[in-house]
């Protein structure tokens, strides 16, 4: 595994590990900067917004920057973002900080996934893809709860020191190790307009952001789902959490190779397909709790690999589809993942107290059919056929590929 694609991935474990930190440290800020939970918990709220709108703004207006500027000025500003919210006086100053590294998460992140894209071998795009996209759930899985436990060990301060300095170490990685990109004719903004809102690519669009919607939908409301359907307790809820992040991990890397082997949208349809099976079987059993936990445990995992499964083919698609406007539509795919994360939560907790907590496998069961109808609409049967595995072909939207 070539040098440079570590160092992608570790810097995605490092923006990705910075946006989720807060859940971790969130009572210990609360309490040091005088604010409720609920305030504090506002932090999250605002990154998410902040790499949600900033994103596709910053994958246009820095279109020209080379690849390793482009990098070294994002973390320079996290890492710089991250020393100050470590030495913050004040809960406002915090926030604004946190918007601050936001914005650098949204200049960087979907172009992590773009650069491993172009300098990919042919025939590996979704494996290097996948590798990149493990700093995701590599995150959720590792990086959270180290940052947790060196809050709890010294003070949430220091995880945020920690992470200014994970971010000078990716930051002299990729700026040793990452080849600079061939010169390419930018794409004009017009084109890229167009590209964008083009049906294909909306259509793709759209269907990531369903399947995030109801992935999210249930892992937001998973401890109080274990605990009605199979009265899960703290511990055994933190060993299904650890479970089906490790699951996720694996997951995504297969998920990578498979686009690859199959093609994206085969590689689409089985991970959606098994996520909807597990969703079936836990609607199926609602009516029959409390059920063992030897059964809750192997379909939470096998949920959580199907749930990260997606990802290396959604973006494998998006690339094909947009074809000169590639990065910029991986730009907009990471807003819409942020609203799937926003909207699934939501959703969630409208259906809790509502409805009631068992309607979530059988809402998240019927997103996924929808994101696995608008993911085969995105692609005519035709180019679906031509289209090259593992990496991106010529596209009617994009008549141009680099």
């Amino acid at each position: 595994m070539p040098i440079w694609l570590l160092g992608l991935l570790f810097a995605a474990f490092v923006f990705f590990t910075d946006d989720y930190i807060i859940a971790g440290v969130l009572p210990e800020i609360a309490a040091d900067l005088a604010v409720s939970e609920a305030a504090a918990g506002q932090l999250v709220t605002v990154f998410s917004l902040t790499v949600a709108l900033g994103a596709p703004v910053a994958a246009v207006v820095l279109a020209r920057w080379p690849r390793r500027l482009l990098f070294g000025a994002a973390l320079a500003i996290f890492a710089a973002a991250n020393t100050a919210a470590a030495l913050t006086p004040s809960f406002e100053v915090l926030m604004g900080v946190r918007v601050l590294a936001a914005a650098a998460a949204a200049m960087a992140t979907p172009a992590l996934f773009a650069a491993a894209a172009s300098l990919a071998p042919a025939g590996r795009q979704g494996a290097y893809i996948g590798t990149v996209a493990l700093g995701v759930t590599g995150s959720i899985a590792v990086g959270v709860p180290l940052g947790t436990w060196i809050g709890g060990l010294l003070d949430w301060r220091a995880t945020f020191a920690v992470m200014a300095g994970a971010g000078c170490v990716a930051l002299v990685w990729l700026a040793a190790a990452l080849p600079e990109a061939e010169p390419s004719t930018p794409v004009p903004l017009r084109d890229q307009v167009r590209i964008l809102t083009s049906g294909p690519v909306l259509l793709g669009l759209l269907a990531n952001a369903l399947t995030v919607t109801g992935s999210m939908m249930l892992l937001t409301y998973l401890a109080p789902f274990g605990a009605a359907l199979a009265e899960v307790d703290t511990e055994t809820r933190a060993v299904l959490f650890a479970a089906s992040g490790f699951a996720g991990m694996l997951g995504i890397r297969l998920g990578g190779s498979a686009a690859d082997r199959w093609g994206p949208d085969r590689t689409f349809a089985a991970g959606v397909g098994v996520f909807v099976a597990v969703m079936a079987v836990f609607t199926v059993m609602w009516p029959l709790r409390p059920v063992a936990l030897w059964i809750l445990g192997p379909l939470a995992v096998v949920w959580g690999g199907a749930a990260f499964w997606n990802s290396p083919a959604v973006q494998a698609r998006l690339l094909h589809l947009a074809g000169p406007a590639g990065p910029q539509a991986l730009a907009v795919n990471t807003s819409f993942t942020h609203v799937g994360v926003a909207v699934g939560g939501a959703l969630g907790g409208v259906l809790l107290s509502t409805a009631g907590i068992g309607w979530l496998a059988p809402v998240s069961a019927l997103l996924g059919l929808l994101a696995l109808g608008a993911f085969r609409l995105a692609v005519p049967p035709r180019t679906r056929s031509e289209a090259p595995r593992g990496r991106p072909g010529p596209s009617r939207n994009a008549p141009n590929q680099p």
